[in-house]
């Protein structure tokens, strides 16, 4: 049995993906755990439905649209860290970079409290309700409260759940507590493109084999591989490989199917980029180009970064020499130095390019460290020399206000959040510079009208709107090929819309969110009467505030259990609101001071035992921290404590200085400074180079520091509320769009569909006009397939176009039943490996369960089972089910039908009408290397077609057939070989296959 749910995504707008897979007993799976852009919390009320129910969770791309809402799951919902989680190791890494930058750039991603939590009417929880009511009307309402935001150590600790896999490694996960057995399924993964780690699913269940491919892209990129239908990189194979071919069930998207490739490829889409850049350079202008965080921000910033080093090393001259490349996030230097260590899962090319780098630094002796490390780097995929890295929003206002083309790469591309949106206020307005778009906004109004009509426009939509109306006019420009490239013009178009921003609560709605926390603290106790231990929550929240050297470096360890308690409990004492004893319990005693004395006389369970406080040891995927200054030799800490004392001496009486610039004894700052708990490297160790800070940019490093702290003064610990004002800006800029979403196309999802084969076809993850075009294109492809008679024309393959909260029957057509072999048939069978599978043909009747029976006369051979059964005995409230009389025990009937031999009457008929059976699927490739190995001469000729030794002829029909043709004197034994080829062959091709009679 296989049923396929979608809860998002299918025949919608939303770019978020939410899939449920239910397979025989009682096993779900749910796939991607993606959210949209506007952070509603109503598109998780189906998710929530079934978490108590899942058996895992699979990840495919590390995108807001598949794991957008993994954190919020994880903070909100008790039972979902408890669910395995499996993913590639790109996909766990980016992505939480990506959540990362998302929770520090927008609060609609840390959500509003639910209305059920307070007692005010009209309390809203999403954020589209929010934002579509004014502020008037939302005044002293607790809609615009905002629930505490993760901090980046929540957010890895939730991705640290996660279990890393291989490509094209065959696993069985474990299911979670609450889930049945799952009976030997089998996840693999492979190569998606797209995004770098991303993933086809490919699920084993008994006879269903599920191949779940969302977002997929089957181009080579500069950076991304493309995806592994036929093989992986390098692949150049004319059919699917066995795994992903003929599968009972392929899930598949849609997106973009009714688009045509571009012709030219790859390197027509990066010289159509650089056209579009250097036509706006020229004017003197500004580009700007919203991406995302952490997935395809990788394939442009590789492009552009090597089209400046072309630049740079070319001899004409070129606009792109004098103008700056700078990529903006708050994330984006993590995401650089983990793609350094992932060449591995990057397209072939990027390893090639590294490993001549690294062979190029060692005959030039070039690699010397420390001091030289900079100059080792000239080459390498991710080691830039022109573009620069800017993490901060005063960095990045400064760098817009000075003059000069420049090049900008900020998240996200909704233009909603991130540096995007800040860089557009300054870019819109000037008619030289340009809004390059890389990704379409298409929508379906439609579909958008029925599933949400109040749901508010991103930026980026808006503008794309724009660009497909072109109202004001299309600006014609020649490119490098002579062909024209195409700029919409705004002429002073006013966009609107609603922007964000965090406020602190006045005292009325602090006293709501007090209610919301004493709400918490009593369904908490409630639920620990039932026996539930969450209360170890706010313990583990004070190791880490004990751990830290301040309060604000305390976070909750346990975050997603039991009501989430601990972090409000946490957040409510960073903000100083008001805890009282009773909610503190047996913790009083490390909270309050002077308090030594507590009551445990009718406690349970930790309420009993002293509260311990482990330290916790400070690290990070990598492992512990190693503090290079505790392992100095004695010459290198005097020479340090000489540098000190020369510093100490410099500094005069009276004279002003930084908080930072104040240390200890050995060069270390003081605990006291925030800033010097924000910036570990700036604590009087050289600064590497890879770190990509932002003193990499070429400006004044006290600039860089400046801005920071302007940046953090800004921003406020404690609860807070959502305030909306709104904004309108004039765009003068000119509008421009290259497709660098790298998803799969029209052609390439017609063409390898009826390739794949499958006997069912799920189409999801797009709009409704493409999804329902493609679906009657691939009925009548599938329908026409190779091997497929007329007759046969009404079982092809089934195509499902399921709507959001669907379920559809795909289940298998063969049905499978379990039953029990006697021991007689067992000792008959003579079994036959194909691969790693058992194949014996057998002839047997089918006899109904048989009562289990315990005979005593075995016991009383083994004491350890007898004495096991007196014991049973002895303590049953029931008469013993044995009688020494007739020497049984009580019958007990098994589950399973009994499979036995034939009597000897039958027998005899049923074993002159069995026929032998060739079981197998022997390839051409693996023929080859056999009749090879045996001496032969083998090579392909022609489509299809293995000549042996010039005289014999193999093929093979998509219907798996082989054919052998072969000369009259192939038959006949030649000189060196033992047979002739004919015979050879037709050996070689039995060996392959499983000969298997009937029994």
């Amino acid at each position: 049995m296989f049923t396929f749910t979608p809860l998002l995504g299918a025949q919608s707008s939303s770019r978020a993906s939410q899939s449920i897979l239910e397979l025989d007993g009682g096993i779900k799976i749910l796939v991607d755990v993606g959210w949209d852009d506007t952070f509603d919390t109503s598109d998780l009320a189906e998710l929530e439905k079934h978490i108590p129910t899942l058996s895992l969770i699979l990840l495919t791309h590390a995108t807001p649209a598949h794991i957008g809402a993994l954190v919020h799951c994880c903070r909100t919902f008790p039972l979902f860290t408890q669910i395995p989680i499996y993913a590639t190791s790109p996909v766990i890494a980016f992505g939480r970079t990506l959540l990362q930058d998302l929770y520090a750039s927008t609060p609609l991603a840390a959500t509003f409290l639910p209305k059920t939590s307070v007692s005010e009417p009209g309390a809203a929880s999403t954020a589209s309700a929010t934002a579509l009511d004014g502020d008037a009307e939302a005044a002293g309402s607790a809609s615009r409260i905002l629930l505490p935001s993760p901090t980046a150590e929540e957010i890895s600790r939730y991705f640290s759940l996660i279990q890393p896999l291989k490509y094209s490694q065959p696993h069985q996960p474990l299911p979670s507590p609450f889930s049945p057995p799952l009976n030997g399924l089998t996840l693999t993964a492979y190569n998606a493109g797209h995004t770098v780690g991303g993933t086809i699913w490919h699920i084993q269940h008994g006879l269903e084999s599920i191949v779940y491919a969302m977002d997929w892209n089957q181009a080579r990129e500069s950076v991304v591989a493309g995806a592994a239908w036929f093989g992986g990189s390098g692949a150049s194979g004319a059919e699917v490989i066995e795994q992903l071919r003929k599968p009972t069930a392929l899930i598949c998207s849609t997106k973009g199917g009714d688009k045509l490739a571009l012709s030219g490829g790859r390197k027509k889409r990066d010289d159509l980029l650089l056209d579009m850049i250097r036509s706006c350079i020229a004017k003197g202008g500004t580009v700007l180009i919203p991406t995302d965080t952490s997935a395809r921000v990788l394939e442009l910033a590789y492009s552009l970064e090597h089209s400046w080093r072309d630049a740079a090393s070319g001899d004409k001259e070129d606009v792109l020499q004098g103008a700056g490349l700078y990529l903006a996030g708050k994330r984006v230097t993590a995401t650089i130095r983990l793609a350094r260590s992932m060449l591995e899962w990057m397209d072939e090319n990027i390893v090639r390019e590294f490993e001549a780098a690294e062979s190029t630094d060692v005959t030039n002796g070039q690699r010397t460290g420390g001091q030289d490390k900079s100059s080792s780097k000239g080459a390498g995929p991710f080691t830039f020399k022109h573009l620069k890295i800017i993490e901060r929003k005063k960095r990045l206002e400064k760098l817009l206000s000075d003059p000069g083309p420049k090049v900008i790469l900020a998240s996200d591309t909704s233009m909603d959040w991130g540096f995007s949106k800040d860089a557009l206020r300054q870019v819109a307005e000037g008619p030289n510079n340009l809004l390059l778009l890389t990704e379409s906004f298409r929508k379906d109004l439609e579909s958008q009208k029925q599933q949400r009509p109040q749901a508010p426009e991103t930026i980026g939509s808006m503008i794309w709107q724009w660009y497909e109306e072109r109202r004001d006019g299309v600006a014609l420009e020649k490119g490098s090929d002579g062909e024209h490239i195409e700029q919409v013009h705004s002429n002073g178009r006013e966009l609107a819309w609603k922007d964000v921003q965090r406020a602190q609560l006045d005292a009325g709605e602090q006293l709501l969110y007090q209610q919301y926390l004493a709400t918490k603290r009593q369904l908490q106790d409630t639920s620990q009467t039932l026996g539930q231990e969450t209360l170890d929550t706010a313990a583990d929240a004070l190791d880490d505030g004990s751990s830290s050297t301040s309060s604000e470096d305390s976070d909750p360890e346990q975050q997603g259990r039991a009501l989430n308690f601990s972090a409000s409990l946490a957040h409510a004492t960073r903000s100083k609101l008001a805890v009282s004893d009773e909610d503190l319990g047996i913790n009083i005693l490390l909270r309050r001071k002077n308090v030594y004395d507590y009551d445990v006389r009718g406690k349970k369970g930790r309420e009993r035992i002293f509260p311990y406080v482990a330290p916790r040891k400070k690290g990070d995927e990598y492992g512990e921290f190693i503090r290079p200054e505790e392992y100095l030799r004695a010459e290198e800490r005097e020479e340090i404590d000489m540098q000190q004392r020369r510093t100490d001496a410099e500094t005069k009486l009276g004279q002003k200085r930084k908080w930072d610039d104040a240390a200890g004894s050995h060069g270390r700052k003081l605990s006291g400074g925030a800033a010097g708990r924000k910036r570990p490297h700036m604590d009087g160790k050289p600064q590497d180079d890879d770190e990509l800070s932002l003193a990499s940019d070429g400006e004044d490093a006290d600039a860089a520091v400046e801005s920071e702290d302007e940046s953090e003064l800004q921003s406020f610990e404690g609860p807070a509320k959502a305030i909306y004002n709104n904004q309108a800006i004039t765009i003068n800029a000119r509008i421009a769009f290259i497709d660098f979403m790298g998803l799969h196309d029209k052609r390439s999802l017609e063409m390898l569909i009826p390739l794949i084969q499958p006997q069912k076809l799920i189409l999801v993850g797009g709009m409704k006009e493409e999804t329902l075009a493609l679906a009657s294109e691939c009925q009548k492809l599938l329908s026409a397939k190779p091997g497929t008679s007329d007759s046969a024309l009404g079982t092809a393959a089934m195509v499902f176009t399921p709507a959001n909260g669907i379920l559809i029957d795909a289940s298998v057509d063969t049905n499978a039943w379990m039953v029990k072999l006697s021991n007689t048939l067992v000792r008959r069978l003579n079994w036959q490996h194909v691969r790693s599978l058992g194949v014996v043909a057998l002839t047997a009747q089918l006899r109904g369960p048989e009562p289990v029976t315990f005979d005593l006369e075995d016991a009383e051979t083994s004491g350890k089972k007898m004495k096991q059964l007196k014991d049973e005995a002895a303590s049953s409230a029931v008469a013993p089910t044995f009688e020494l009389g007739d020497n049984k025990a009580s019958e007990k009937p098994d589950v399973y039908p009994l499979l036995d031999t034939l009597p000897a009457s039958m027998a005899a008929g049923t074993r002159s009408m069995a026929r032998p059976l060739h079981v197998g699927d022997l390839r051409l490739a693996d023929l080859r290397k056999l009749m090879q190995s045996a001496g032969h001469i083998a090579e392909f000729r022609g489509e299809g077609t293995l000549l042996i030794d010039k005289m014999v002829a193999v093929r093979k029909s998509g219907t798996g057939k082989i054919e052998v043709e072969a000369t009259a004197q192939s038959s006949m034994g030649q000189s060196g070989r033992g047979t002739g080829s004919f015979l050879a062959v037709k050996r070689k091709i039995y060996e392959g296959l499983a000969v298997v009679a009937g029994n």
